[in-house]
């Protein structure tokens, strides 16, 4: 204890006379206390000198206690309560416990601190803000006044793909991350998070029953028939067929806005962006158009034999080809490409190729997919375990995943080069694949597409049995391409069709699953 502390317990401690004893006595209770059992609860007795008194010595210490400090208060009361029994502590316990209970909601706008308030309050989840607001008509007012539902769907609209796609189909985005002064007020959030609750639950459920609004769109070739190769966003779907174009279809009418010309074989490979597509060919070559005009922007000549894949994405291509190669790029702008190296190690046509920060992987129909470095383009591992070619993988984070002519799909961890589980199912190659945080779609030479549970597959308690949630049969030949989002899959085939399979606008009386086989199955929702 400093000595400044001292001083002034001791000037306590030491008053004159009787009141010296008796302010000892009070304040000694281990020594004066007597516990006395009895057949209710323990209560002690204790000596303590005449009424007049103790009220005497009382505002005297307390006289003396207004004048310290706040950290000498503190002190000293730390050793009266030292000193105290356990019968004491519990009093002092009930006497603090409602004075350290406060309400902070309610007590901050008071201070004119509303926005603390609002903050805090910010950050709980659906459940806990419907509680929040039933707690008194302060904490309402708060929710209500600091839009509280509206920041809630905002973010997640930000984090979840989902919301955002429904936000935008919906249109109740055009009122979210904007301060409006006639915006809806925070009932109208209210009532709408449980509508888009509702429609998640719903697409969900149309997911694992296949219900499904199907569009078709009749691609009319005039020669060889098939489509190749796809990509889509909400305006348009952009294909590459056999018969060596390239078409643009509306996504909404569904008509052919644009046929793009002048590859002289096939179009095996395609993707765009907001300025350019680029494409490869049978004919050996790939190609860049700009995407507003169509025009022809660029013709890279290189692979000796057809073009089978491509992917590009922040100044980097990479092609591989029917030649056993992989062609790294340096993109720096549509006109201007160049080859920065070419990968070469695998023994057969490179199926596929993707890519990222990290890694280059390809898939061969030599049975092997094979890791390199994207920055020095360096060989790293080898991933075996396919019994066929491999026609198809994606790649992203950790996880691969492939599919094969061996009818199986195949799922790695491309960092120690483990087969995590293996899918079977198909009846004949798997020759297109796609996966996102929930799904894995596929889709073969046997014309079906099957809708996978990603992260069953991942267990490996899931029994295999549960792990395909859906068969789609609508394709009348085989399956080349398909892409998907959280409420479709587009998918091309031989059968010169391309296929929008809507999961979110199904009609009330529900969608007849077709051809699809009925199945049982158990969904396992992550």
């Amino acid at each position: 204890m400093e000595p400044e502390m001292e001083d002034k317990t001791l000037e306590l401690m030491n008053t004159s006379g009787m009141e010296s004893q008796n302010l000892v006595d009070d304040l000694s209770p281990k020594k004066n206390t007597v516990l006395k059992h009895t057949n209710g609860p323990v209560v002690g007795s204790r000596k303590r000198p005449s009424q007049g008194n103790y009220e005497k010595e009382k505002e005297h210490c307390i006289t003396l206690f207004d004048q310290w400090s706040e950290a000498d208060q503190v002190e000293f009361v730390e050793r009266l309560i030292s000193r105290m029994c356990h019968y004491q502590h519990g009093h002092i316990n009930s006497y603090l416990k409602p004075m350290l209970q406060r309400d902070f909601i309610t007590a901050l706008p008071a201070q004119g601190l509303d926005h603390i308030a609002e903050n805090i309050l910010s950050f709980l989840d659906a459940r806990s803000l419907c509680s929040a607001e039933l707690v008194c008509k302060e904490w309402q007012r708060v929710i209500s006044e600091g839009m509280l539902w509206k920041k809630l769907i905002e973010r997640m609209v930000r984090t979840d793909p989902l919301w955002k796609g429904l936000s935008e189909r919906h249109q109740w985005e055009k009122y979210l991350f904007k301060n409006r002064t006639a915006e809806p007020p925070n009932s109208y959030y209210h009532s709408l998070y449980p509508k888009i609750i509702q429609d998640i639950e719903t697409i969900e459920a149309n997911w694992r029953c296949g219900r499904h609004n199907l569009q078709r769109i009749q691609c009319r070739s005039e020669n060889s028939k098939g489509v190749y190769c796809l990509q889509y966003d909400d305006d348009k779907i952009i294909s590459g067929l056999r018969d060596n174009s390239i078409k643009i279809w509306d996504k909404q009418s569904l008509e052919c806005l644009k046929i793009l010309t002048g590859h002289t074989g096939s179009v095996l490979c395609l993707q765009y962006d907001d300025r350019v597509i680029v494409t490869g060919s049978s004919d050996s070559t790939v190609r860049v158009w700009e995407v507003k005009t169509g025009e022809v922007l660029n013709t890279l000549i290189h692979h000796n034999e057809a073009v089978l894949h491509l992917r590009f994405a922040n100044g980097l291509m990479v092609t591989c080809s029917k030649d056993r190669s992989i062609a790294v790029w340096d993109m720096a702008s549509p006109t201007d490409i160049s080859l920065r190296r070419v990968l070469v190690g695998h023994r057969a046509a490179v199926n596929v190729v993707d890519f990222d920060d990290k890694y280059i992987v390809s898939a061969s129909g030599d049975r092997t997919i094979k890791v390199w470095s994207t920055s020095t383009c360096e060989f790293v591992r080898t991933l075996n375990g396919h019994k066929r070619g491999i026609a198809c993988l994606q790649y992203r984070d950790r996880l691969v995943v492939s599919g094969s002519s061996d009818n199986t799909i195949r799922l790695w961890d491309i960092e120690c080069g483990a087969c995590l589980r293996v899918l079977e199912g198909h009846e004949e190659l798997v020759r297109c694949i796609r996966f996102d945080n929930k799904r894995i779609v596929s889709g073969a030479y046997d014309g079906k597409i099957k809708v996978w549970d990603l992260q069953a597959a991942l267990d490996p308690r899931a029994p295999a049995s549960t792990l395909c949630l859906r068969t789609l049969v609508e394709h009348s030949g085989r399956v080349f391409r398909l892409q998907f989002d959280e409420f479709q899959i587009i998918s091309s085939s031989h059968d010169d069709t391309i296929l929008i399979w809507d999961f979110l606008n199904v009609s009330t009386n529900g969608q007849p699953e077709g051809r699809s086989p009925s199945r049982t199955y158990t969904y396992i929702s992550r």
